[in-house]
């Protein structure tokens, strides 16, 4: 019986286990922007501009991939209009 490729693959499959717990590193994650067709890297600056977003506009705290996509359209109109400096254009 041979050992050799079930061992391969074993460790494939841990290595894109491991892969997405891995590349988030600083807690940073990436969002794609399909209205503006950009990245956005959403960490503690996006963060802070996302609850800036809710304050200015009247809206109850919730966490992003609970907003309906109405409502994250509306947040890119916003975020597009208060700076670029935070967008991952790679």
């Amino acid at each position: 019986m041979q050992r050799g490729p079930h061992y391969i693959v074993s460790l494939l499959l841990a290595s894109a286990l491991a892969l997405p717990v891995l590349s988030t590193g600083c807690g940073e994650h990436r969002y794609y922007d399909p209205y503006y067709h950009d990245y956005h890297r959403w960490g503690p600056d996006e963060d802070a501009y996302y609850l800036r977003w809710e304050r200015e506009t009247h809206r109850e705290h919730r966490e992003w991939r609970a907003r309906r996509a109405e409502e994250q359209r509306e947040y890119w109109t916003w975020r597009h209009g208060h700076g670029d400096r935070d967008h991952d254009r790679h």
